[in-house]
């Protein structure tokens, strides 16, 4: 395909842009260029639109729009290839809709001669619209339709044209994607003209993109310098072109490539470390959440409390149910479920503590065996009442996606939004310890129950508000759960036994140590499960935390005060 002169920022598509800053040469050179694509035009017997059609009774130049579609329904595909390179030329603001149609088969034409493309395909009558003005048709049968055929040679030159057309585009994200798709795609005609595309770009991840699929097609015409505008990219397509290369007939381009690679493998090792690392702290940030409320109750009360799993699943329902409340509106009712989450988990893990726990203080068997049967309990409660299939939380558009970092590493905002609510609660958690008079009874009643309730501390109203405090936590990571994953009746299930094992490694009633050891667990199960597998990377982290229980039966952090001492 033989492409024009690009004019990057000054073309049609981005001209108003520029001429907000008065340059006259832009001005003057975009005239030539003009009559330069006219006479072109003229040369293929082709009709093409100047801001002068429009003055002589032709006011959005229909007769040169036309005249570009009538040159591409013919039957010559070669033809067809030069009536594209036509409409790539004509700087038609329609251009690219044109190609793009063509593309996907949807520019087609009527039996009265008349040019539509088809917005829908699906059964037998379809909705089209006018290709020169955009005005709908309504519905239209596929037997009045002849649709414009392509080859795949046309395929490969409209994926081009429509690349070449989109560089043009004043709006960056467009000239971003396009020069995206150029990689691995500039021939020798596109070449030459690409070199002036980058010259006057002004947005340097457009350049970059550019200047590496220009450098791709250097190296595969066998030019080492090339290699040095590849070096420290980590796109796909750069290794593959760089792969290529290495594999060669020249032994030079074949060793710089070999050595540019092996410098690309370094820095993507760095990347999958930190990305490594972000998924383990994410992962962590989970565990802490699970656990952190777990920590407060087992501290203070000495309580196993079994159903603490489903206290996380009932917060993670209290998202979806919130949702449900709010149709089309996931922003507003996760920020609404937050309170409501605690609030739920809360009121059930007091009516747990007065109902059952506090008759079998001293006794952690029936304790745990109690809880164990609540837990059973609440999860066909919910099969019942809701149903047994999982739910799906919609994620607000503002968590949704990711961040770039580079073309081998991104982070999705869920998991940052994730790490990031664990820590506010981290926080808010350790003002209430250290500010608040309950966090004082808290602590009191964790170090030494006897010498506090000498002291005047109701402990049984400590033991009521501290169940619901770790309760409301363990709903709130149920909210932050929903974002992660489905919900179902077995959600907790899956974060019990995990949120042990935090608490103990961590130093029970430790919020430091859950907080250090719920990060450092989820670190080491994403570091081991690669090459381990998700069930063994379980058994190591069960089997570590057991040998280092023998070295410190207390955890990280242990407990100070009378009661652990004894």
């Amino acid at each position: 395909m033989r492409y024009p002169p690009m004019r990057g920022p000054t073309s049609a598509r981005a001209r108003a842009g520029a001429a907000a800053g008065g340059d006259r040469a832009s001005t003057t050179r975009g005239a030539w260029l003009r009559l330069l694509v006219l006479a072109l035009a003229l040369a293929l017997g082709l009709s093409v639109a100047t801001p002068g059609a429009a003055q002589d009774g032709d006011p959005g130049g229909e007769a040169a729009a036309t005249a570009l579609l009538e040159a591409l329904d013919v039957s010559s595909f070669p033809a067809k290839g030069e009536a594209i390179e036509a409409i790539v030329r004509s700087d038609d603001p329609r251009a690219r809709d044109w190609l793009q149609a063509l593309l996907d088969g949807r520019l087609q034409r009527t039996d009265e001669g008349r040019f539509v493309v088809v917005l829908d395909n699906a059964g037998r009558e379809w909705p089209v619209e006018d290709a020169l003005n955009g005005e709908a048709l309504g519905e239209m049968s596929r037997r009045d339709l002849d649709r414009i055929g392509i080859n795949n040679a046309l395929r490969s030159q409209l994926r081009s044209a429509i690349a070449v057309v989109d560089l043009y585009a004043a709006d960056v994200d467009l000239r971003r994607a396009s020069a995206e798709r150029l990689l691995g795609e500039v021939d020798g005609e596109l070449a030459e003209p690409l070199v002036e595309v980058i010259e006057a770009e002004q947005d340097a991840r457009v350049r970059q993109r550019l200047v590496q699929a220009l450098a791709i097609h250097r190296l595969e015409q066998g030019e080492i310098e090339a290699i040095a505008d590849l070096r420290g990219s980590l796109h796909p397509r750069v290794r593959v072109a760089l792969n290529r290369a290495m594999s060669g007939d020249d032994p030079l381009v074949a060793d710089a490539a070999r050595e540019a690679l092996n410098s690309i493998e370094q820095m993507l090792k760095v990347n999958r470390a930190v990305e490594t690392l972000y998924f383990g702290l994410s992962l962590g940030s989970v565990l802490v959440l699970a656990a952190i409320g777990l920590a407060i109750t087992f501290g203070v009360m000495g309580v196993i409390n079994m159903a603490h799993g489903e206290l996380i699943m009932l917060g993670a329902y209290t998202a979806w149910a919130m949702q449900q409340l709010l149709p089309g509106q996931p922003g507003l009712a996760l920020m609404l479920a937050i309170p409501a989450g605690f609030l739920v988990a809360a009121l059930v893990g007091v009516a747990i503590e007065r109902g059952v726990i506090q008759f079998l203080k001293g006794r952690p068997l029936e304790t745990l065996l109690a809880t164990f049967g609540i837990s059973l309990i609440l999860q066909q409660l919910v099969r019942t009442v809701i149903s047994p299939l999982n739910r799906t939380v919609v994620t607000p558009e503002w968590m949704s996606g990711s961040i770039a970092i580079n073309d081998a590493l991104s982070l999705t905002l869920n998991r940052m939004y994730v790490l990031g609510f664990a820590l506010v609660v981290f926080a808010v958690l350790m003002l209430i310890m250290r500010r608040t008079r309950l966090g004082l009874e808290v602590r009191a009643v964790t170090q030494n129950r006897a010498m506090a309730r000498s002291m005047g501390i109701r402990a049984t109203r400590v033991d009521i508000m501290t169940f619901a405090l770790g309760s409301g936590v363990a709903g709130l990571a149920g909210v932050a759960l929903s974002q992660l994953t489905n919900v179902g009746p077995n959600l907790g299930q899956n974060y019990i036994i995990d949120s042990f094992m935090v608490v103990v490694f961590g130093g029970v009633g430790n919020l430091w140590g859950t907080l250090v050891a719920g990060l450092s667990l989820g670190v080491i199960n994403q570091v081991l499960e690669p090459w381990a597998g998700a069930v063994m990377a379980k058994i190591i982290v069960l089997v570590f935390i057991i040998l280092f229980i023998q070295k410190r039966p207390r955890g990280l952090f242990p407990q100070k005060g009378r009661a652990a001492e004894g």
